[in-house]
Formats: C-alpha cells, sequence, structure tokens
C-alpha cells in the first residue's frame, strides 16, 4: 500500500465519521429518540416532557462536544462511578504518552527511516509504506541511536505517568470505600459450599455455626434459594406490567373498531389496566416456607455486627476442608449476580478448566480468519502459492479495495462475536457478582485480541512472506526476537488501515446506538409503546471497550518507532475517544453497580506489557540491523520497566485486592460514635432480596440523594419541560456540587 491509498483510507473514514456524528446530532434532538441518547438521565427522574417542534432539530450542532468537553470530573464521578473516572484516565494516559511519541518519532524517527538508504524517492503520494518504516534503514546505520533515544523518550515517560495515575486511582479508591458509610456489603459475607447434614436444613447449619464461631459479630443470615427460572419469569413479568400500566398504553389502549399491533385488539379485547395497589400478600406468594426450606441451596448471606468482623471472615479459612465453608466478600445488592450462588461450589473448578479448553479451541478456529485478512492484505505474495489469483489483482481498484478495506472489515466482523462468548465463559466459570463477570471478560477479551489481532496477524505475515524460505522457523525460540523485529514493520499496513476502521468507525458506531435505536423503533411502531421510561437503559461495556483502548496502545506502542505513521490515527482516535465516551457517560448509560476502579490494575499490566514487547522487538530490530550500542543501551531499559511494574505491584495493587482493615475499624468507630449501627443493622435484613425485581439500593451517596431532590424540585416547578431542558440539566445540577 502506497501514501494516496492510505490518505485515501483516512479520507473515506473521515467523511464517514463525519457523516455519523452530524446525524447523531440531530437524532438526540429528537423527542421520540430520548430513551436512547438520554437513558442515564431518564432513570433518574420521570416527567411528563412538552417538546414542541423547532426547525433547530434538523440542523447538526456540535454543542453535545463542548458540553462533553466542559464536563468535570466531579461530574463524571457522580454519573458513572470510579469505574468510568478510571476509564477516562486510561484514554487521557493514551493522549499524552502518545502526543510525546508523535512529536518525538514524526520529527526525529520518520525523517531517518525516510532517508535510511541511498535510493531515488518517488513523489510522497506514490511511496510505499515500507520506506517510512525501520525496514528502510540500512543494517550499521550510525542513526539508529535515535531510534534507541526515542525508545527510551516513550518508555521513560509512560512509566512516569502510570506512576501518578496508579497513585491519584488509588487514592480515589480509598476516597470511595471511606465515603460509603450505609454500604451493605461491608457488613455482608457470602457463604458457599454448606455442608449437608442429615435431618438439617442448611440454614439450620449455617446458623449454629456462624453462633459456635462467630457468637460476637454474627448478626443473621439470609440463604440463596434455587429458582433462577422463577425469578426470571418474575422479572419479564414485572417489565410486561410496567409496559402495560404505562400512560401511554393506557392512553392507547380504549375500546376502538381498528385493529391495533400485532395482537389485533380491538374493543373486546383490550387491555385491562390493573391498579397500582399489590393484590398478593406473602402467604399466596409463588413459595411458602416449606417450598422454600426445599429449595435451600450450599449458599447464604450472612451478616455481621461490623465491617471488621465481616472483613475477617471473608479472608480467612474457615475450615480444614478447603472445599466446605468458602466465604467471599458480598457485592452490592444492585451488583450480586444471584443465578451462580445457586451453583454447587465443587463443580466450579470443572467449569473453569472446561472454560479453559474451550478458549483454546475458539483461538485456534478464529486462526481462519486471521489468515483469510492477512492474506488478502499480501496479495502480491499470495500469488506465489496461488498463481491464479494473478487475474483478479490486475485491476489497480479492486487491488485496493481488496487490500486496503476489506480486510480489516471481515476482521472486524469475526470480532463481533468475542465479548459475548467470554462474557458466557465468565458466567461459566462462576463469578458471583455481575461486576465481576464482566471484569473476568474484558481480561479474557484483552488476551484474545492481544494474540488474534496483534502476534497471529503478525505471524501469519511471516509465515506468508517466509513460505518459500523456511517456514520451520516460525517454530524456533532462538528465532522469535528477529521474526517479530521484521514482521512487526511490515504488518503496519494492516494495523493503520484497523485503527481507521475499527477504531474511528467504532466510536461513530458508539454514538449512534444502532441495537438500541432499532430496539426504540420497534417498541414505538410495532408495539405502540410510547413511554420511554419502560425501554431500559445499558451499563457501560467496558468489556468492549477498555481491551479496545488497550490494545490500541499496544499498536501504538510497538509501532511508534517501528512505523511512527500510525500515531498520528491511533492519536486522532484517542481525542474522539475522550469526547464520545464522556457524552456517552453523560447521557446514555445508567451505573447499576461500581467495581470501585478495578479495572485500573488491567489497564496498568497490560500497557507495561506493551512497553517490555516493544523494548523486546526493539532490541531485535538493532541486533538484525547490527547496532550493538543501541541493543546494548535497550537491554538495561527492559530491566528498569520490569522493575518499575514490581514496586507498583507492591506499593499499589494490594489496595485493589483487599480492604485495609484500618480503614473499616475506624468507620465502624464512627458509626458507634454517631449512633448509626442500629439503624444500619435494620437496614440490612431487608437489603439484599433474591425474589424481587429490586433490591434495595441503599449505597446511594449523599450527592445522589441531593441531585434526586434537586430533579425533583425541578420538575414540581415545571423547569424540566423541553428535551433541550433534559439535555442541560446535568451540568447545571452537578455543577453546584463538589465532592
Amino acid at each position: 500500500m502506497n501514501i494516496s491509498a492510505l490518505l485515501t483510507s483516512a479520507g473515506i473514514n473521515t467523511a464517514v465519521c463525519a457523516v455519523l456524528f452530524s446525524l447523531y446530532s440531530v437524532l438526540r434532538k429528537q423527542p421520540s429518540l430520548v430513551s436512547v441518547y438520554f437513558g442515564q438521565k431518564l432513570s433518574r427522574l420521570d416527567t411528563k416532557r412538552n417538546d414542541p417542534f423547532w426547525f433547530g432539530r434538523l440542523i447538526p450542532s456540535p454543542s453535545w462536544i463542548v458540553k462533553a468537553w466542559d464536563a468535570s470530573e466531579d461530574e463524571l464521578y457522580l454519573t458513572g462511578g470510579v469505574d468510568a473516572v478510571v476509564f477516562l484516565r486510561a484514554v487521557v494516559f493514551s493522549i499524552r504518552v502518545f502526543t510525546v511519541a508523535a512529536i518525538v518519532c514524526l520529527f526525529l524517527v520518520l525523517p531517518l527511516n525516510y532517508f535510511g538508504k541511498e535510493m531515488e524517492h518517488k513523489q510522497i503520494p506514490e511511496e510505499q509504506l515500507t520506506v517510512f518504516t525501520i525496514g528502510n534503514v540500512e543494517e550499521g546505520s550510525r542513526w539508529l541511536w535515535a531510534h534507541c533515544l526515542a525508545l527510551y523518550i516513550i518508555s521513560c515517560c509512560s512509566c512516569l505517568l502510570l506512576y501518578f495515575e496508579y497513585k491519584n486511582i488509588t487514592k480515589m479508591r480509598l476516597t470511595h470505600i471511606t465515603s460509603s458509610h450505609s454500604y451493605p456489603s461491608h457488613f455482608t459475607v457470602i457463604v458457599r459450599a454448606i455442608p449437608w447434614v442429615e435431618e438439617e436444613s442448611y440454614n439450620d447449619t449455617l446458623t449454629k455455626f456462624f453462633t459456635d464461631y462467630y457468637a460476637s459479630s454474627y448478626l443473621s443470615n439470609q440463604m440463596v434459594y434455587q429458582s433462577g427460572a422463577v425469578q426470571k419469569l418474575m422479572s419479564d413479568a414485572e417489565k410486561m406490567y410496567k409496559m402495560i400500566k404505562s400512560p401511554n398504553m393506557e392512553k392507547h389502549c380504549v375500546p376502538r373498531f381498528m385493529r391495533c399491533g400485532f395482537c389485533g385488539g380491538t374493543a373486546a379485547t383490550s387491555f385491562k389496566i390493573l391498579s397500582d395497589e399489590p393484590k398478593i400478600s406473602r402467604r399466596d406468594s409463588c413459595f411458602d416456607g416449606s417450598d422454600l426450606r426445599k429449595k435451600e441451596c450450599g449458599a447464604a448471606l450472612v451478616f455481621f455486627r461490623t465491617r471488621y468482623a465481616a472483613l475477617v471472615a471473608s479472608e480467612a479459612l474457615q475450615s480444614p476442608n478447603p472445599m466446605s465453608w468458602v466465604t467471599d466478600s458480598a457485592p452490592e445488592p444492585c451488583d450480586i449476580f444471584w443465578s451462580n450462588l445457586s451453583v454447587p461450589y465443587r463443580l466450579l473448578w470443572i467449569r473453569r478448566i472446561a472454560v479453559v479448553v474451550a478458549s483454546i479451541f475458539f483461538v485456534i478456529f478464529f486462526l481462519v480468519p486471521v489468515v483469510f485478512t492477512q492474506s488478502l492484505v499480501h496479495l502480491d505474495k499470495l500469488t506465489k502459492i496461488f498463481p491464479f489469483l494473478k487475474d483478479i489483482i490486475k485491476r489497480k481498484v479492486m487491488e485496493q479495495l481488496i487490500s486496503g478495506y476489506l480486510p480489516s472489515v471481515v476482521f472486524i466482523l469475526f470480532l463481533y462475536i468475542v465479548p459475548p462468548l467470554m462474557m458466557l465463559f465468565s458466567t461459566l466459570e462462576g463469578a458471583i457478582s455481575r461486576s465481576q463477570r464482566k471484569r473476568s471478560t474484558c481480561v479474557k477479551v484483552v488476551y484474545f485480541v492481544i494474540w488474534n489481532v496483534f502476534f497471529a496477524n503478525i505471524l501469519t505475515e511471516a509465515a506468508i512472506d517466509h513460505y518459500q524460505v523456511s517456514i520451520t522457523k516460525l517454530g524456533d525460540a532462538k528465532h522469535i526476537p528477529n521474526l517479530l523485529a521484521k514482521a512487526v514493520p511490515a504488518t503496519a499496513t494492516f494495523f493503520m488501515t484497523y485503527v481507521l476502521t475499527s477504531g474511528w468507525a467504532s466510536l461513530s458506531v458508539e454514538l449512534i446506538q444502532p441495537f438500541p435505536l432499532v430496539c426504540n423503533l420497534f417498541y414505538r411502531f410495532i408495539l405502540r409503546n410510547k413511554d420511554d421510561s419502560s425501554y431500559g437503559a445499558y451499563t457501560f461495556p467496558y468489556h468492549t471497550e477498555v481491551p479496545r483502548v488497550l490494545l490500541f496502545g499496544l499498536l501504538g506502542f510497538t509501532c511508534s518507532i517501528l512505523a511512527p505513521l500510525i500515531l498520528p490515527f491511533l492519536l486522532i482516535y484517542f481525542v474522539l475517544a475522550f469526547l464520545v465516551y464522556r457524552n456517552q457517560i453523560l447521557n446514555v448509560y445508567v451505573t447499576e453497580y461500581d467495581s470501585g476502579g478495578l479495572y485500573w490494575p488491567i489497564v496498568h499490566n497490560t500497557t507495561i506489557f506493551s512497553l517490555v514487547l516493544t523494548q523486546i522487538i526493539a532490541l531485535g530490530v538493532f541486533g538484525i540491523k547490527e547496532s550493538p550500542i543501541a541493543s546494548g543501551f535497550t537491554f538495561p531499559l527492559i530491566i528498569f520497566t520490569l522493575l518499575f511494574h514490581e514496586y507498583c505491584r507492591q506499593r499499589f495493587h494490594p489496595i485493589f485486592r483487599k480492604t485495609p482493615a484500618q480503614i473499616v475499624i475506624e468507620m465502624d468507630r464512627k458509626d458507634e460514635h454517631c449512633g448509626r449501627i442500629e439503624e444500619i443493622h435494620m437496614q440490612l435484613q431487608s437489603a439484599y432480596c433474591q425474589f424481587g425485581s429490586k433490591s434495595l439500593n441503599m449505597h446511594k451517596s449523599t450527592e445522589h440523594n441531593q441531585i434526586e431532590s434537586v430533579l425533583a424540585d425541578s420538575i414540581e416547578t415545571g423547569d424540566i419541560v423541553t428535551l433541550e431542558d433534559l439535555d442541560d440539566i446535568t451540568p447545571a445540577i452537578l455543577g453546584k456540587r463538589s465532592i
């Protein structure tokens, strides 16, 4: 691929992004789509809007960009929690690092690569991309010290920024823990693998155990029941009830002669709207006491009188048999994953082995699209193996289309099946919370994309390139550094098109929200339900977006000194991601649970891996180019990076694995001094509700409650009546608050 083809690809993707961004700025102004683009705000208020038509709705405007840029970190914290702030910190870190890398590499490394060999250069648009890579530098060149210097600058800046980010996020996590005085999870422990005793229920066995060994601190317990299917039916029934009971359905479900919707209902078959009064008492519920006792499983929630007692119980080994009386810290009521608690603990290790085996088979299967896409990138090399392809690539337009656009598009389509499958694997592993399941999925997707997007493409390119030379070298460990050193610059062409297609295009799709948009149209025009609050909202997809950001960071680090032309495209991606993700967190996604910043260790470890891999590849490149000085200076840099990682792992990472006892003891003393401990004990009895559709949300901060109060006041006074007021409500209110 030459420069003109790359610029053509960039121009097309830029035009696509501009069109979709403009379309988004129009769609978000439409009252019928408020549930798609303002789901986060709709979840915090319930009001009827008066949205008269005005011509400005049809004109694209950059107002959402300005509002996303002006939003403070305090607003993001109040809206999205610590996880949202941590994710955006990762994006900001990438912007800072690759700004430094772009300045150094574009002005120092790129000219040296271009003039690395004495050759007759073409005009810039006709030059091949390989001319701008380190492969164009002659062996034994005395200018390779510049590449080594650039590597030192990038590595030192990255480590310095990583240290300050890790330090600040650690403080943020500790502040988040200390400010959560009424979190029920601090007093709760999940107990699994309760031994079965004949003539006793699980509840009796559990009560005897904890009253015997934790007599002074044990408060009460709540059993977990095997009711996954029943719980799902109750949840679906409540959603259907809300849909039928909505004011819009009341308005439309009136006797009439015309048939409507799919049901074909008329006056005789119209819905009978139920009253709000609950008519099902506890004794008429789906289960009575004996039924619940029969459906008890070997898991329970145990409540303690103090946070410190719950912390000790969750960390201690309860029995000489590690497979019984297994304890873990409980997640928040809205975060707990009830269906996995009923899975027998003894089966989890078998499930995990099955997941590992299934993951290996899936990775092997995914090599097929990897080989196919890489073969499309290198059609000239593929024709050596399959000569009949020469007739296809005779047309220049077909060659540019096949080698420029088709590989990345096909590869991205295959990648769409990865996150749902990894989410299924994480569910089978037995995650006890939804945030843990999503975090586990994030780690799996990171591993998968690093292997299949980076290493598999590089090895495939090397296999195609060395097919007629010696394919056996690919399996020799001694040749791996040299192999990577040769293959990474050659694969940079595919990585550039991948950044344009997967990076820029993915942000446009994220803004448009095609799936919720289609669902909204289905609900509104097929089911005739125009109640915005009944459509539901989504949580932020950290399991797909965090791996995407980290993968682009890996591509930026590894190609920075080898193929610097990728850096401007990456920098544009991260700037756009900063704006798009801030807008989505503020307006679209609902925060139902928060892990307290546990995504940052994933970001830190992946970034360190990217740095070390970049340095190893550079070491191989300097060895191939016969530059002993550059190789000698690169080796200490690898040692320094690993030592820095070990220091951060010892200094900061324990805070993300365990809760400090000193903090919880101080919180207990403060509650006892203020007299809040008894009130918290009373609330614990109703905090976790397995059969209910909604758990008592005890972890709302004072800021959240005050915001909702202001929202209610605004509704009562009629301040919020239009879509424009809804767009401005969060900045207007949160701007008055400080954390």
